[in-house]
């Protein structure tokens, strides 16, 4: 049993009571910014234990009625066809992914908003395409100097040129697919075409990291840090709310550098601000249900290591830059980490040293560490997940949970008629073949009983995975890395 860092269930009822009694401030109506992510937040749940992935879905869902969800994507991103990383799928697919999951839990999507729009022709493909399937466009357009240019931003000419979003509902929730697409520019664009139609509505934002009211050097908070040196993102003391209370409290650059604007655009909408400082406009309340300190700083040193490890990889892969792999190094030296702080690291590699070739391990929730290698039969993945499903079902190792009956057959369809040259099952092919064997076997069946006890388990490799591979573990919730490092010397790795 896993430790808890984090209690949930008080954390959705007072998120919710918090987000309540802002809309209530602003007289009726919100427009509330909502980063990260609404769905499988495994970001948070990893460095706060007892977070679940879904709990902002949760939060939302005590005020469904109130809610309604505006989808921002910025033009820009269809036209490049930018993926999230995390699913690798494009952002334009991502937002009808989150459009049925949102209505799939009830939530009502009012529209999507096109930002960045300035006529690029897979943006007004998508627009159609979204039409088609029922869904009101808007679109909002670039500004010359934004966010400098304040007079001409506030203006008929700037964010009154600007489509004026439609709503029926209390709280607005302006969501995206990820950064940059525009989700600040959408609600302060909302609330200039409000304050002209003379509808009272007000601003917030919710962001989960860093969490406003931790240390700086926290380790969750570094956490984030981690998790975004490809934005340039860095946690610092937010002065404007030392200056205003006397008040200690973190925030990150990009909203402290674009604090004074968003004063000046209040100013200008409202006629004064309702903010005195950037931490004043957040919402978040995961500050205040931590309920064990230390848990959550180990897992937020652990996620640290995890990300090293991701962005080392992305780096080999061309995905990510040596000045980002730096600052995670740097990350690491900040906080002294090592590591030693995942022994799944160390036991990966000294399986591997020992018997030449790729090695996986992963560690049990009870902190067993399970290992597996390369075979004629299993790749280094396939074997440790069957080991560890052994050991989670005190299966003896030496019982075989898939014989070589099943498995030949398999390498001869994958090599023979699919033009594979690697005969070794992927975890993909070893579950599909367990599954069969459990239908007779009833030793198969207790083994595939103890797959969603690897959830939130850690697991490294001592090479970079196959996409297949990396897809399942993702599917389990194993949080995996791996040294960056190919199998092989080819330049052209699927």
């Amino acid at each position: 049993m896993r430790a808890l860092g984090f209690d949930n269930d008080k954390y959705v009822k007072m998120q919710s009571e918090k987000i309540r009694e802002r809309i209530e401030f602003f007289g009726g109506k919100l427009y509330l910014e909502f980063g990260g992510k609404l769905f499988d937040d495994f970001h948070a749940s990893r460095v706060l234990p007892g977070f679940q992935p879904d709990s902002k879905v949760k939060m939302l869902m005590q005020m469904k009625e109130d809610a309604e969800i505006i989808v921002a994507i910025s033009a820009d991103d269809i036209e490049r066809n930018k993926r999230r990383g995390d699913l690798g799928i494009t952002y334009d697919e991502d937002t009808l992914r989150l459009i049925d999951a949102f209505r799939g839990c009830g939530l009502y999507v009012g529209s999507v908003v096109l930002t960045h729009f300035r006529g690029q022709s897979a943006a007004v493909k998508f627009q159609q395409r979204l039409e088609q399937l029922g869904i009101r466009v808007y679109r909002h357009y670039i500004i010359p100097d934004y966010p400098s240019d304040i007079p001409l931003i506030v203006s008929d000419e700037g964010f009154g040129k600007n489509d004026y979003i439609e709503t029926s509902h209390s709280l607005i929730v302006v969501t995206a697919p990820g950064p940059g697409s525009g989700k600040m520019a959408t609600c302060l664009s909302q609330l200039y075409h409000e304050h002209k139609r003379g509808v009272r509505a007000g601003y917030a934002k919710f962001e989960t990291f860093p969490i406003w009211n931790l240390a700086l050097n926290h380790p969750v908070n570094v956490a984030y840090e981690a998790a975004t040196v490809d934005l340039d993102d860095v946690n610092m003391i937010d002065p404007y709310h030392m200056d205003a209370y006397g008040e200690t409290t973190v925030n990150y650059n990009r909203d402290v550098e674009i604090f004074p604007v968003l004063n000046a655009m209040f100013e200008r909408i409202y006629g004064q601000s309702p903010y005195k400082s950037p931490t004043d406009m957040g919402v978040n309340m995961a500050g205040n249900c931590i309920c064990d300190d230390e848990v959550c700083r180990t897992a937020g040193r652990i996620e640290i290591v995890r990300r090293y490890y991701e962005t080392a990889c992305a780096q080999l892969r061309g995905f990510a830059t040596p000045a980002e792999l730096h600052r995670q190094e740097l990350l690491m030296k900040r906080l002294n980490i090592t590591f030693d702080e995942r022994p799944v690291i160390a036991a990966a590699l000294e399986r591997a040293e020992k018997t030449d070739g790729p090695a996986a391990a992963i560690e049990l929730p009870d902190g067993r560490l399970i290992t597996g290698r390369t075979t004629e039969l299993l790749g280094a993945s396939s074997a440790c997940l069957l080991n560890a499903l052994k050991a989670l079902g005190n299966i003896p190792d030496a019982v075989t949970l898939i014989s070589p009956e099943i498995i030949e057959p398999i390498q001869h369809l994958k090599v023979e008629h699919l033009g594979n040259r690697n005969p070794r099952l992927h975890t993909d092919e070893v579950l599909i073949a367990l599954s069969i064997c459990a239908v007779t076997d009833p030793t198969a069946e207790i083994a595939m009983q103890q797959l969603e006890k690897l959830s939130g388990c850690e697991a490294h490799t001592s090479v970079i995975l196959s996409g297949v591979d990396e897809n399942v573990f993702r599917r389990l919730k194993v949080n995996v890395t791996c040294e960056p490092h190919f199998e092989n010397q080819k330049l052209y790795h699927r």
